[in-house]
């Protein structure tokens, strides 16, 4: 990855960082707690993979700064809310997110239900307000929704919690990731190039395969993180997939074969951005940083 990359995602995290600070309600706006938990869980932490995919497929188009930001805060939001849920008692049960104690332990369980839940619509009323044609934005809030809902993310979660202890074939266990974490990354690139244009059918196929490259690539080095890593390294509990008996990658493929399939998803990705020549350049990169991540 070049220093230039490097410049650039540094830059864009720092500018979402200071984005969701100003889209979040202030912690001194009634109910004062809700909103400081609100804070607490989508600030100051995460590696932002999801804007920076926004900004980079806004490249592509040469998407307005302002669109993209609040496309990339939306789905952060979406992200944040969706970790927060995802660490509760009734779901994961973790104590520990970005090296800091989960909602729920900081504050309560049911400060940190309404946490996910005013975050979540508080995606949409950014994505939905600041310039732009009315007709793409209820495009984007379309797409934005669709990912988050029973037929993806949600509907990943529900067959995540389902399958416990079972036994699933890699198509299964594809399908599964494919909504809970591939639906979310593929929305973040549509949302970004929408925001430069209306897409053409091929133009859509092609990102559509990058992040179905990239949103499997992501789930596998997770379960690989999860079984080679330490907790102090991934800011999470780490070996929690293979203690709570839940089918990973690494359970069904073993280790090597995980590392070999990630390498090949991240090439498929690479190929599918091939139609978008130079202008695709942190999208490749971002596949890379994806594969390649130690946390």
């Amino acid at each position: 990855m070049s220093l230039d990359f490097r410049t650039w995602m540094k830059n864009t995290q720092e500018n979402c960082e200071q984005a969701l600070s100003e889209y979040i309600p202030q912690c001194d706006i009634v109910p004062q707690q809700l909103h400081e938990a609100m804070r607490y869980a989508a600030l100051d932490g995460g590696k932002r993979v999801r804007p920076l995919l926004v900004f980079a497929a806004g490249r592509l188009f040469n998407a307005p700064e302002e669109l993209l930001s609040r496309a990339a805060c939306a789905v952060e939001m979406i992200h944040a809310y969706s970790l927060v849920h995802d660490d509760m008692p009734c779901m994961d049960d973790d104590e520990l997110r970005r090296g800091k104690p989960t909602v729920h332990v900081k504050y309560d369980e049911a400060t940190a239900l309404l946490v996910g839940d005013a975050l979540q619509a508080q995606a949409f009323i950014v994505l939905s307000e600041g310039n732009g044609d009315a007709q793409m934005k209820l495009s984007m809030v379309r797409v934005l929704a669709q990912a988050s809902g029973s037929v993806g993310m949600c509907g990943g979660q529900a067959i995540d919690l389902a399958s416990v202890g079972l036994a699933l074939s890699r198509e299964q266990l594809e399908q599964m990731h494919r909504l809970k974490t591939g639906a979310l990354l593929r929305a973040s690139v549509l949302l970004g190039a929408m925001s430069g244009k209306t897409l053409s059918s091929s133009e859509t196929e092609a990102l559509y395969a990058y992040s179905a490259a990239i949103g499997l690539a992501f789930q596998v080095v997770d379960d690989i993180l999860d079984a080679t890593a330490d907790s102090a390294t991934l800011g999470k509990t780490a070996g929690k997939d293979a203690a709570d008996n839940k089918p990973t990658y690494v359970s069904l493929l073993g280790l090597p074969a995980s590392q070999t399939l990630a390498a090949q998803l991240c090439n498929d990705a690479h190929n599918a951005l091939l139609p978008f020549g130079e202008n695709a350049q942190y999208l490749h990169d971002l596949a890379d940083l994806i594969v390649q991540r130690q946390a």
